[in-house]
């Protein structure tokens, strides 16, 4: 008997399977192919290196450079899947806007994605089509044109690209000594063939946040808000949730809405904002889960990659249980080496209520992000220090 159900998903690898390209297969993404073959999708994983995380949970993968639309179309056309889903920012996104035109699902969007890509897009949807309360800023996509926006948003100030993640390229210029090295590292810094910058006013803040909010077949859903450090633009550790008024609350879940319905399509968005006491400031947003929102693989009962998924899909999503104060703190390495150990996992996992992921990163040259340590308490303040107590412990052998 043929079930009237909208929602139906198949039996991988047959003619009837739920298939799934994840263009960009990091840590996150890693997470993302576990939720979706928990319905029982067929997912590909497709990034520019071999061995990526996800690719080591995927059904199979490609090795792709994400800028390459033609391979990347080859790829796409060949395999016929439901959905596509972007999970790095530097994407050839007008190969994207094509497919979309003939027929493919592309999570959220292809234009979200191609607006999100890069600062240049969101910020101007944001400040200039929504009015939306940003910091003050200019872009430049040459020196003389980043040295006059510099003039004009005065010291200091912000330097990014319009295409990075990570914190790469980014940098605060407090004089003019500060200009050419501050050039130099954005361009650098840059994803893509992209040279242009937006160089940000200085927003003496609090406190900045992630509020990871879900558009789905029900609605518009909100997690509790995530509290993150950061060092040189990289997340460092994250908290939730973030103490702040209900007032600045309020007004960041009106934001985020008017943004991810703006932008179309479901999925989860990570939106990030400034908060000054009550004022809150729209900073950047990612059609995707978010980096400060691993802390919910153990602070709620759906993490972000299980809401990504039950949204995309377009199941429900009745509620989101959220368990108490927990908190994450990054595993860095630094050096140089295709075979890191970890070492002292036992003493980094003592304490109750703390968990690890190592995500199979292939190598490292310089210094990357490896893991992560999560962990819940009765307070934010003590899943803080847990968490990082646990990372701090862990030692990598190169």
């Amino acid at each position: 008997m043929k079930s009237e159900s909208k929602i139906v998903l198949g039996t991988p690898f047959s003619s009837s399977a739920t298939k799934i390209i994840l263009l960009g297969a990091g840590e996150l993404g890693k997470e993302v192919v576990i939720e979706f073959q928990r319905y029982g999708a067929e997912v590909i994983a497709v990034d520019s290196y071999e061995n990526a995380p996800a690719m080591q949970v995927a059904d199979r993968n490609y090795v792709a450079s994400m800028l390459d639309g033609e391979r990347l179309a080859n790829i796409i056309r060949a395999e016929k899947p439901d959905y596509i889903i972007p999970e790095v920012e530097a994407i050839d996104t007008d190969t994207l806007m094509e497919l979309e035109k003939e027929g493919f699902t592309i999570i959220p969007t292809a234009n979200a994605t191609k607006l999100t890509m890069n600062r240049e897009g969101i910020r101007t949807l944001a400040a200039e089509d929504l009015g939306l309360s940003t910091s003050p800023y200019k872009f430049a996509g040459s020196k003389e044109e980043f040295v006059a926006a510099i003039n004009e948003i005065g010291f200091p100030c912000v330097v990014k690209p319009i295409m990075s993640s990570s914190g790469k390229g980014q940098s605060v210029v407090k004089s003019k000594n500060d200009i050419d090295k501050a050039w130099i590292y954005a361009i650098n810094g840059a994803r893509g063939n992209s040279d242009r910058v937006i160089v940000e006013g200085f927003i003496d803040f609090d406190y900045e946040i992630t509020l990871l909010t879900i558009n789905h077949a029900g609605g518009v859903s909100f997690c509790e808000p995530i509290g993150h450090r950061q060092e040189g633009g990289d997340y460092q550790e994250s908290w939730q949730p973030q103490t702040m008024s209900s007032a600045a609350l309020e007004k960041a879940q009106q934001i985020a809405k008017s943004v991810v319905e703006a932008l179309g399509g479901r999925g989860l968005f990570g939106v990030e904002f400034f908060v000054k006491n009550d004022m809150v400031y729209f900073s950047e947003l990612s059609p995707r889960p978010h980096d400060t929102g691993m802390v919910t693989m153990i602070s709620q009962d759906l993490s972000e990659f299980a809401l990504h998924v039950r949204a995309i899909l377009g199941l429900p999503i009745p509620n989101i249980k959220f368990h108490g104060p927990a908190a994450s703190s990054v595993i860095m390495v630094k050096g140089n080496s295709a075979k890191v150990q970890f070492c002292n996992l036992e003493e980094a996992l003592k304490e109750p209520d703390t968990q690890i992921r190592l995500f199979g990163k292939p190598e490292v040259k310089g210094e990357r992000r490896m893991g992560v340590c999560l962990a819940r308490a009765n307070t934010v303040e003590e899943a803080r220090e847990k968490a990082n107590n646990s990372s701090a412990v862990i030692v990598a052998e190169l």
